[in-house]
This record gives structure tokens, sequence and C-alpha cells, in this order.
């Protein structure tokens, strides 16, 4: 019997040890998420002071901003942080909101609230850099944004770059513009099997 060459022979595809680490583990979410619930309601029930967010939870809220602000539709924005922030912030906001008893999915609910939360921050920041090239319009830009020891060729490519901004202004106030900017009712899809698999991993 002749023997194939090793080198001839297909070795069993490995798939890649990252898609199948989850960044969060749901399961102890869940578990550590319950506890902290229980904790409120005793507080709640004894008068008492409510407890601090756990560690684990605030890890959990942080990872799963961190990583949705990683995404294709995120990732260039300059201000991810703040986004990044905004979600971890929101997510602590409605915590209490979470009923185990309801949902046994706690990254579902908690990624919902931060991609929500990022849509806010980019509308956010959107009128406030409209608000600014508002406010540029209604003045003389040339004289505003150039000086005399300025170069004549820097300045040109300025002015054209704040007038063009301008000019998305104008489109962006339009009807059909602002339907567009809208912020979606509800998440896109693809976002709904990546929450299933908990697999939201950095591409």
């Amino acid at each position: 019997m002749t023997e194939i060459p090793e080198k001839n022979v297909k070795k069993p595809f490995k798939k890649n040890k990252k898609n199948n680490i989850h960044y969060v583990d749901n399961s102890k979410f869940l578990e550590e998420i319950t506890k902290y619930r229980n904790s409120v309601l005793a507080a709640k029930e004894a008068g008492t002071l409510k407890p601090r967010v756990p560690n684990y939870i605030g890890e959990c809220f942080l990872k799963i901003a961190t990583h949705l602000a990683y995404k294709s539709n995120f990732i260039n924005y300059t201000y991810r942080e703040e986004m990044v922030s905004d979600g971890i912030e929101n997510c602590i906001t409605y915590i209490d909101n979470f009923n185990p008893e309801k949902s046994k999915n706690p990254f579902a609910y908690f990624t919902q609230i931060t991609y929500y939360a990022f849509l806010r921050r980019i509308a956010k920041e959107k009128r406030q850099q409209q608000t600014k090239y508002r406010y540029m319009r209604n003045i003389d830009v040339h004289d505003l944004i150039t000086q005399d020891h300025d170069t004549g060729d820097y300045g040109n490519e300025f002015i054209d770059y704040v007038k063009k901004q301008m000019d998305m202004i104008d489109d962006f106030d339009k009807p059909e513009a602002a339907k567009v900017s809208n912020i979606p009712k509800r998440r896109p899809k693809y976002l709904d099997q990546k929450i299933i698999d908990n697999s939201l991993d950095i591409e």
C-alpha cells in the first residue's frame, strides 16, 4: 500500500479559539445579577442604603461597552470613550430593571442598553457639531479663521472645508435627511444573533 506523503495529508480544521471564548460568562453574570437584585430588595425592606454594584458586574458592563465600541459601525468615531462611558452609566442606571424571573440573558439586555446609549451619544455629538457650524455660518468665516501670517493655500483649504461642513448641515436640515437621521426603533438584525451567541468578538 502506497503511503501518502505527510505534507499532502490534510490536517483537520482547527477553529479559532478566540471565537469560542465569550468575554462575558452569561451564566455567572446572571448569578451575580440575581444576588445583587436580592440584596437590593433586602435593603429596601430593611430601610437601609442600597448596596453598591459589585465589581464583577461593573467589569461585565465595561467589557460589553468596550467590545461593542470596536464594531465596524462605531470604531471610527473620535468620541468612542464617551460612548463607552455612556453605555456603562446607562447599564448602572437601569440595572434594577432587569428581572431574572423574566429573562435569563443579562448579556442581551445590557448589550441593547449600551447600543442605544451609543446612538444617543452620536446624535448628541452631531447636534453640537451642527450648532457650531450654524454659528459660523452667520459670521465672516474668512476673517475668523485666517490671520495675517497665514499662507493663502492653507486659509483657502480650511475655508473650503468649513463651507463643505455647512453645506452638509443644510442637507441635514431637509425633511428627507431628518427622517434618515432618526435613531432606529430597534437594534440591527445582525446584532440579534450576536447577542444570542454571546459572541460579540472584535473582528
